[in-house]
């Protein structure tokens, strides 16, 4: 029964199939997926979210049907409406909850995190699908975050920040400041080795800022960025910063032609 309400959602909501891979030397590639114990605490919210939301229901739709049982001697139309709406407040109540279970899980399922010497590429989402590509290079800080719940179920979320990710200028509260701030923040959320993912990621932003490489698209360095050598060190940042997130936008762009 999931398998066929998987194949319809993914086919309805349009979902991309696997990411490609991120540039990178070949054999460096790593492929990380949330653990299986993030599609249990997700569980669990879920399921916390019916067990308030559910009595609710259930009340209304009795009251609606002992409303109209009780007005089908007196008045008949009212009491037919009131059964009526009992019937379908059930069947919708019915389908939120098999809807909402099904985009549960496939949010857990579809989320890709891949890793190379050069840099990331982070997929989540079912209803809006976003995809993330970073390259060390333009990584400004790497960091582990565990609530609570988290500690129990042994697993964390992993933030990467890339230049121009490290706060908003107070005031800035709009939906498109908010989006511009989120381009800069990926998240491995869920995973059971955030330390190990951490450690691997710092010695890879360490050799890339060492050997100078980053994104190129399979462009020669010289190329993309003229004269590289000779420019400061923060204007080649910001530089490479802005060539990024310029492909960014370009995956971003082809990936909704190809939808």
């Amino acid at each position: 029964m999931y398998n066929l309400l998987r194949s319809v959602v993914l086919k309805a909501l349009k979902v991309p199939p696997e990411p490609n891979d991120p540039l990178g030397a070949s054999g460096s590639l790593l492929v990380f997926r949330a653990s299986p114990n993030y599609y249990k605490y997700r569980l669990w919210m879920w399921g916390i979210g019916w067990l308030i939301g559910g009595p609710i229901l259930a009340v209304l739709v009795i009251a609606m049907l002992i409303g109209g049982t009780v007005m089908l001697a007196n008045e008949p139309v009212v009491g037919v409406l009131l059964l009526l709406g009992s019937v379908l407040l059930f069947c919708f109540a019915l389908f939120q909850l098999v809807l909402s279970y099904t985009t549960m899980r496939l949010d857990y399922e579809m989320r890709w995190y891949k890793v190379t010497d050069r840099s990331l590429r982070i997929r989540e989402g079912v209803w809006h699908v976003r995809e993330m590509t970073m390259t060390f290079d333009n990584i400004q800080n790497i960091s582990v975050t565990q609530g609570p719940i988290q500690r129990m179920l042994k697993i964390a979320d992993l933030k990467v920040q890339t230049a121009g990710g490290g706060g908003m200028v107070e005031g800035q509260a709009g939906a498109e400041q908010m989006q511009m701030f989120s381009m800069h923040v990926g998240f491995f959320r869920g995973v059971d080795n955030a330390q190990e993912i951490l450690k691997l990621m710092q010695e890879r932003l360490r050799r890339a800022r060492g050997s100078g490489l980053g994104d190129t698209d399979d462009e020669p360095e010289a190329e993309a960025l003229p004269a590289a050598a000779a420019l400061p060190g923060e204007v080649l940042a910001a530089a490479r910063a802005v060539l990024d997130e310029a492909r960014a936008f370009r995956h971003a762009a082809q990936q909704t032609a190809n939808s």
